[in-house]
């Protein structure tokens, strides 16, 4: 292989050529990784290589090391502990540091990222003692290219995710801080190197605790940092601004004497530069401030609300700091972007982000300041400052006594309406984002007699008039109607009213596939907020909305022999996921009076389905919406089964498209709750194909928590025909229950609890299956579920849901062996002082104490004759 040759075609704009380099490089790291890692060091390194030739080789060398999916890296770093020789990797490592200090900053770049991979292995384990120390004295005695990769280096490291390296890193706090610190001094002339010791400083902060507890180490940090902000390089002063965010959120007990010395006045200073970064992260820093505060005022009523008296320091820095900070935000709040993007992050919109910060954490004392900068600009003949004055009233919605804000809502809300009316569609926008807050937060304020009609009239008039107004108007409409709705299956709420004139409002705005698909969308979602929200009264009229949607979803099936472009195929696509989105919600409040229409409704989404392209995501909400209709249906169901089940399957053998494959299990879930003991013919085909996810390498761990509760749905649909499935179930739940937590990230943490959730789920499902009549085929896994429900027991991470699900199993098996063969187990000490603790604990919902003081029912009733009550 021809090395220079693949890793410049990486590099093609052709995507045929790109691809079959990418598989060639793939295809050497499999047969000789070592081989392949040295051979791609070696060009990193080699000053001779041209820079994009390097820079491929460095790109090549990161995907070696990186992979998003937990498993997947950790199998690559497997490869480089036990397939790389340790004459290899020490020539590969010194190849890298080497190339830190390469005059091509690509290059450079690149080594640090290759060297950060290669240190989230070894770190943890003592296997590069000397790569802080060289990162160190690089920075303190390399050249300027040296000094920044080095320093770059450090920062990627202290980055990364990795719990194992995270907890390894606090051990070279010294190293880390001596090199991140020495290169951020205001003494560093070479700007470059100054932002990188800044970036990494940053990212270190963490692991720098035992120095921070350390007066004279903190004040020195301090310093450099609040030097940093006065630097002069835009860069370097977004830095440090950052750094301070940081530190507010770590170590804000130590904050108060630099609060009062510096930083009350750096950050307004800094509010007001005029480069947009900076001011940016100068604003984040009072975010972040009234975030710690908020967070911490909700501990300490946590903490005296349970009887404690460990309470955690507070200063009030945002109430204090309110009078001059608050002041500065609502003239920020005028420098709009006139072309900004909806999703564009400037000052304005920081400015408006920490306002609503403010409002939370100081309540009621931010209305007056806040009130007199709105009377002030809301007539301004300049559209900015009409912007800034209603979005300042809309920012304080939430925080200050809805008792306080609803007198001064009742008087805005006709302006607010008027200014719906407003030339600038910024100003509109605004006042109907304005009008969402007040329905999310204040909806008492509105009187249903006096405002719905001129407010509901005012925000579909929006949401028709310009597309950059429609994700607000939508947004306020849902809030509208969530308030509004009154208590599910009322005979009348306050949108009874006004719900067909709202209908006919979104058909006519949705009616044109040549219309705006942003505004066409929006509308669609108002329309399923409505559906949702009606009241039975206007039940009459969501029947007869069904036929409109029917119709139009059935008339886009031609429109697939239609399609030229890519352009095209994507509008097809969002028209028939919103018309099945609405058919879905129209489902879902009909219940069972959508039988009439249930032919029509299965007819047209398997033609749907049948059209569809490859790659196309429209099943997706066309299997939300059939497990809509299983559920509606139940039993009746049944007879589309045959007609529809060639779809599922597809779906569930579709390895390249995890997003579907997962929706079809959760689809055999509901399908086979709602056909009951129906469902079982069709129940060798799903385990079989559940079966084989689980074998696959693609889906088979994403999907395994789902595919468990999908087998104890399984099993309390068809009962005890599930007996057939028991042995090759319970196999899959041993080897689930062995599988341990390796890393604290958060994503590891929640799967890891979703799969023991998945354990009891199925696991309670097989116990209800086979207790009547049954239970001694369940005799032989009794022993391997109590065995769990010990393991979950001793573990500290667990969810309220698990241990509700530990109740339950415990519960029904007591319940299923009551005769009392397996009283002592039952009657263990760990098992009685699990059921105590959640049976008492002021943290767990009703629904949670009652399982668990129902499992003591079960189980003191061991060997005494037999159950006396029910679980429901």
């Amino acid at each position: 292989m021809n090395v220079n040759h693949v890793l410049e075609s990486t590099l093609s704009p052709d995507a045929s050529t790109r691809h079959n380099a990418e598989q060639q490089l793939l295809q050497a790291a499999e047969v000789d990784f070592s081989g392949y890692v040295s051979t791609l060091a070696h060009e990193l390194a080699n000053e001779q290589v041209q820079p994009h030739i390097r820079s491929a080789a460095g790109i090549a060398l990161k995907n070696a090391f990186s992979a998003r999916e937990y498993t997947r890296l950790r199998d690559l770093q497997l490869r480089w502990r036990e397939r790389v020789a340790t004459d290899i990797k020490t020539s590969v490592k010194g190849l890298a540091l080497g190339t830190l200090a390469s005059k091509d900053s690509r290059a450079g770049q690149s080594a640090a990222q290759f060297v950060a991979s290669i240190a989230a292995i070894e770190i943890p384990r003592n296997e590069w003692p000397e790569l802080m120390p060289t990162l160190v004295a690089n920075v303190g005695e390399g050249d300027d290219c040296l000094k920044q990769a080095s320093l770059v280096t450090i920062g990627y490291i202290c980055e990364s995710e990795d719990s194992e390296l995270r907890d390894s890193l606090v051990q070279h706090s010294n190293a880390i801080l001596t090199a991140v610190v020495q290169g951020a001094r205001k003494e560093e002339t070479n700007l470059d190197v100054r932002y990188a010791a800044i970036v990494a400083l940053s990212d270190s902060l963490e692991f720098v605790r035992t120095n921070f507890e350390n007066e004279g180490e903190r004040n020195y940090i301090m310093q450099v940092i609040c030097e940093a902000t006065q630097s002069g390089d835009s860069r370097i002063e977004s830095g440090a601004y950052g750094c301070l965010n940081r530190i507010m959120a770590l170590y804000y007990d130590k904050m108060r004497f630099y609060m009062e010395k510096a930083l009350f006045g750096l950050t307004i200073l800094g509010m007001k530069n005029q480069e947009e970064d900076v001011a940016k992260l100068a604003i984040e820093f009072w975010c972040t401030v009234c975030e710690e505060e908020l967070a911490i005022e909700d501990d300490n009523a946590m903490t005296q609300a349970e009887g404690g008296n460990e309470l955690r320091q507070y200063f009030n820095f945002s109430r204090v700091a309110a009078r001059e900070v608050v002041p500065v935000l609502l003239e920020l709040l005028a420098q709009q972007d006139d072309d900004a993007a909806e999703e564009d992050y400037n000052i304005s919109r920081a400015a408006y982000q920490c306002l609503q910060l403010f409002a939370q954490s100081v309540g009621g004392d931010i209305v007056q300041a806040v009130l007199g900068f709105v009377e002030l600009h809301l007539r301004d003949t300049d559209w900015h400052w009409r912007d800034a004055a209603v979005s300042a009233f809309g920012a304080i919605m939430e925080g200050p006594d809805e008792k306080m804000l609803e007198p001064l809502i009742k008087q805005a809300l006709p302006v607010l309406i008027d200014m719906m009316n407003d030339n600038a569609v910024q100003v509109k926008d605004s006042a109907a984002y304005t009008l969402g807050r007040i329905c999310e937060n204040v909806s008492d304020a509105i009187d249903p007699q006096t405002h719905l009609t001129p407010l509901i009239r005012s925000l579909f008039t929006g949401l028709s008039s310009n597309p950059k107004m429609a994700g607000s108007c939508c947004w306020a409409l849902m809030n509208l109607a969530d308030r509004f709705g009154g208590e599910p299956g009322a005979q009348v709420n306050p949108l009874s009213p006004h719900f067909q004139d709202s209908v006919t409002h979104i058909l006519k705005v949705t009616e044109s596939p040549e219309g705006d698909a942003q505004v066409r969308m929006a509308a669609y979602e108002v329309l399923n907020a409505f559906v949702t929200s009606s009241a039975n009264e206007s039940l009459p009229i969501v029947a007869r909305l069904s036929d409109v949607i029917l119709q139009r979803l059935e008339n886009t099936i031609p429109m697939q022999q239609q399609i030229v472009s890519v352009d095209d195929r994507n509008t097809l696509e969002e028209i028939q996921t919103s018309l099945a989105s609405a058919l879905l919600a129209i489902i879902q409040r009909l219940e069972r009076e959508i039988k009439p229409q249930a032919d029509r409704i299965m007819h047209v989404l398997l033609q749907v389905l049948n059209s569809v392209g490859a790659k196309s995501s429209v099943p997706d909400t066309i299997f939300a919406t059939v497990g809509a209709l299983a559920n509606a249906l139940e039993e009746e169901f049944a007879k589309y089964m045959d007609s529809f089940t060639p779809f599922l399957y597809n779906a569930l053998a579709n390895q390249e498209e995890p997003a579907l494959c997962a929706m079809a299990v959760g689809l055999v879930s509901d399908i086979t709750r709602s056909l009951g003991e129906v469902s079982q013919p069709y129940c060798d085909a799903f385990m079989n194909y559940l079966l084989q996810i689980l074998s696959g390498a693609t889906n088979g761990h994403q999907l395994r928590p789902a595919i468990l509760q999908c087998f104890g749905d399984m099993a309390q649909a068809i009962g005890p025909h599930f007996e057939k499935y028991l042995s090759v179930v319970a196999q899959v739940l041993n080897q689930s229950s062995t599988m341990t937590l390796s890393d604290g990230a958060f994503e590891v943490f929640e799967y890891f609890i979703s799969l023991r959730e998945g354990i009891l789920d199925a696991w309670d499902g097989a116990i209800l299956a086979m207790k009547h009549g049954k239970a001694d085929a369940l005799r032989p896994h009794v022993d391997s579920i109590i065995k769990f429900l010990h393991l979950v027991s001793q573990d500290p991470n667990r969810s309220e849901a698990l241990l509700r699900a530990a109740m339950g199993v415990t519960g029904d098996l007591a319940d299923a062996f009551h005769g009392g063969e397996y009283a002592e187990a039952f009657r263990s000490e760990w098992l009685t002082q699990l059921i105590k603790e959640v049976r008492t604990s002021p943290e767990y919902s009703a629904r949670t104490k009652e399982t668990a003081r129902w499992a003591r029912e079960q189980v003191k009733r061991q060997g005494t004759g037999g159950p006396v009550s029910q679980m429901s």
